[in-house]
């Protein structure tokens, strides 16, 4: 018989309790098909957004104003796993990128292709640049660590991505994953141009309080990111333990950050309860 959970654990929290991480799949699912889902922003990142538009040259650096202009022969490819109604798809597209939006829920899917015809109209969609037409969208349920649903999907050269965006995807994976999330960023990344976005959240929380969501930091992103596949210790506490692993065997595969900012602009979720900012956003290449 499974053990109840302690009444402080919440339902989100209890969902995944003693389940092995083969079984979260069926379990967002459930969630989706039960209509509780605390992780969903009601629209896309402003945050990633203003990235986007005011470090232009991280991300399109061969042009001083437009994106995938009506003349590029192919538009750069974009990843968002762990869509969900897929708000930060619809965005990427809007900025002309052809956009994947991938989940392991059916039902999560679904809801993705049922909000884009909700939405289709609003401005917060609309091309952000003139003369840059919109980019493409697909919906794909499948799982990220797997190569399976690339064949389905546009992608850049080699079959990987121009942009990759994780916001609640990372922080949705038990710690023992995170190194696994790592090295497949490494692997879907277009090398030299490839730019991963991260927008950094939730860094308040406590880790011993537990998850979806973990509680993540700065010290964590980059422990994983800059050591792919490889395992990072942490304490008691959640933190990073010092010295980081001194193998060279993920360096050609290693992610650098290029910039790490706090953005003006987050969702609810980002404040703290005088209305301040708390996340953070950072860009990421292959080293």
């Amino acid at each position: 018989m499974t053990t109840p959970p302690p009444p402080e654990i919440g339902r989100l929290q209890s969902k995944f309790l003693d389940k092995t991480f083969s079984a979260h799949p069926s379990a967002w699912d459930s969630l989706w098909r039960e209509s509780y889902t605390p992780w969903d922003r009601g629209g896309p990142s402003l945050a990633l957004q203003d990235l986007l538009l005011e470090q232009h040259e991280l991300f399109f650096p061969q042009s001083s104003s437009n994106a995938n202009d009506n003349n590029n022969k192919k538009k750069k490819t974009a990843l968002v796993p762990g869509c969900g109604r897929g708000y930060d798809v619809l965005l990427l597209a809007a900025f002309g990128y052809d956009v994947t939006g991938l989940d392991c829920s059916a039902t999560g899917i679904q809801e993705a292709r049922e909000n884009q015809q909700k939405v289709s109209g609003e401005e917060a969609y609309a091309p952000k640049f003139d003369g840059v037409s919109k980019g493409s969208v697909k919906w794909l349920e499948g799982n990220f660590f797997r190569d399976d649903f690339l064949g389905e999907t546009a992608t850049s050269p080699g079959g990987k991505f121009d942009l990759i965006y994780d916001y609640t995807f990372l922080v949705a994976l038990p710690a023992d994953q995170r190194p696994k999330w790592a090295k497949r960023m490494s692997e879907l990344l277009q090398p030299g141009t490839g730019r991963l976005v991260c927008l950094e959240w939730p860094l308040h929380k406590p880790a011993s309080t537990g998850g979806p969501p973990w509680g993540t930091s700065a010290e964590a992103y980059a422990a994983h990111l800059n050591h792919p596949g490889e395992e990072i210790a942490y304490d008691e506490s959640g933190a990073v333990v010092q010295p980081l692993p001194s193998s060279s065997s993920s360096a050609a595969s290693a992610l650098k950050q290029l910039v790490r900012l706090k953005p003006k602009r987050t969702h609810k979720a980002g404040y703290d309860e005088e209305g301040n900012v708390i996340d953070f956003i950072s860009v990421w290449a292959l080293q």
